[in-house]
């Protein structure tokens, strides 16, 4: 069974519904204002929320406001910069992430590197939803007068809805998005306005006046901050490949830091608000502290709701579920079911209990040593090596150029992620730099006739 795409004959067997072909101009539903609402959407979240409040420890802030804002502007920066380089393969191609890592690992290797950007997914899909059943739970306390209170209901309850909506893909993900980012953000905004009419003066004493520190821990929140987002950035393909065609480079990387900064800024900053006049780091149970009304708590709440399942429906279920795709080869609304129970069996209130904020951080710093040294791989792969000249007929071919695995990529890979440990706190950029240049010198000289060499600068 083939696709023609641009001329390409194209192999689909890859997945049994041919999701994984490349998407052609006609193949692309989201608009630019859709898509930039998507990242407003799936910035402002409960999980976000948590970052924020992770600066601050037994209600003492680690990061003064100026330090808070200074790490949060370098991540983003960061952050929308590699959107925009590694989205270009897929918007120009139309492939998913889960093909375009085939160039740089090969068709075996593809498996394990997906799986590492799989399985975070996965638990952060857990961890949203998990915050999302506990707002839930503060609705249903309200409006039951205390009769009900399970979490753990609300929260199966919650991903059953969830899995029902991602079956329907981009075409729900575009609407969910557009709603939920206009509603959430005026949710924050209001939340912001009573944390600076009631509590400017002590936010002024534990947070704003604070010390702080420009050091290590400095530098270690933007790993955090960064790396909630290496696992995004990472499979930027699966996004810009559902965009319109005929955006330049520069438009689309705006695309990316506008909503990022209005968003996920704005949120990590209301985060350490409420974490310092509460001392309590988990969000619903914070939020109804703040406010004290059970009738604009259960708004509150229902707006926290709406921002797990706009988070979750970019951030978290489409990459895992190419992923199963990859693997597994079944069809796109059976890969999805299947991410969505793994989601549930992933224990995520274990990392978000109020005296658990730091064990968040250390699993965004742990699993960022993986994805900074994949994709500086790809990058590299994309940039440097083939200098953005992509075969795509091969991307599809099992036994082309592409069969098997790439040993540069893999050894890159592990030395890239093994540095990254030698200083968890900048784990992220620690790898990134290591792999990169591990990646360029065994491209270079090691494995002498390697078809991967082939279309390439250092081809034989």
């Amino acid at each position: 069974m083939a696709n023609n795409v641009d001329g390409a004959a194209v192999d689909n067997s890859a997945a049994a519904d041919g999701s994984l072909k490349p998407n052609g101009a006609k193949d692309r539903t989201v608009g630019k204002v859709p898509y930039i609402f998507m990242w407003i959407g799936d910035g402002v979240n409960m999980g976000n929320m948590t970052l924020g409040m992770s600066i601050v420890v037994a209600g003492i802030a680690t990061l003064n406001i100026w330090q808070t804002l200074a790490a949060a502007f370098i991540a983003i920066l960061i952050i929308s910069g590699i959107f925009a380089l590694n989205d270009r393969a897929g918007y120009r191609e139309g492939i998913p992430y889960v093909v375009q890592l085939r160039m740089s690992f090969g068709f075996k290797g593809t498996i394990i590197s997906s799986l590492m950007r799989g399985v975070p997914a996965i638990i952060w899909y857990g961890i949203q939803s998990w915050i999302g059943g506990t707002a839930l739970n503060e609705i249903m306390k309200i409006l039951t007068d205390g009769a009900f209170d399970s979490i753990a209901i609300c929260f199966v309850v919650l991903q059953v809805v969830q899995i029902v909506l991602s079956l329907y893909g981009f075409t729900a993900i575009k609407w969910v998005e557009t709603l939920a980012s206009v509603v959430i953000m005026g949710a924050m905004l209001y939340v912001f306005t009573i944390l600076m009419s009631d509590y400017r003066g002590e936010l002024y004493d534990s947070w704003v006046s604070t010390e702080g520190t420009w050091g290590l821990p400095f530098f270690a929140y933007i790993m955090v901050f960064l790396g909630n987002y290496a696992a995004i950035f990472l499979n930027a393909s699966d996004y810009s490949r559902e965009l319109e065609t005929g955006i330049s480079d520069t438009k689309r990387g705006l695309m990316y830091f506008s909503p990022i900064m209005i968003s996920y800024g704005f949120v990590l900053i209301v985060g350490a608000m409420v974490a310092t006049v509460t001392g309590v780091n988990n969000p619903p149970t914070a939020l109804a502290i703040v406010i004290d009304n059970p009738y604009v708590t259960v708004g509150v709440s229902a707006f926290i709701v709406m921002a797990t399942i706009a988070t979750n429906m970019v951030a978290n279920i489409i990459p895992p579920t190419y992923v199963i795709q990859l693997i597994t080869k079944v069809r796109y609304k059976v890969a999805v079911t299947i991410t969505g129970l793994l989601a549930i069996g992933s224990f995520p209130w274990l990392l978000v209990k109020d005296d658990s904020s730091k064990g968040l951080d250390m699993f965004i710093l742990i699993y960022s040593a993986f994805l900074g040294p994949i994709v500086a791989i790809l990058l590299i792969e994309y940039y440097i090596l083939r200098k953005q000249k992509v075969n795509l007929p091969e991307l599809y071919n099992e036994k082309g150029i592409y069969a098997g695995y790439n040993p540069a990529a893999m050894l890159a890979l592990f030395i890239g992620a093994g540095a990254a440990f030698v200083e968890v706190d900048l784990a992220w950029l620690v790898g990134f730099i290591v792999a990169g240049i591990s990646y360029l010198l065994l491209s270079k000289y090691a494995f002498k006739g390697s078809k991967f060499k082939e279309g390439t600068i250092y081809e034989d």
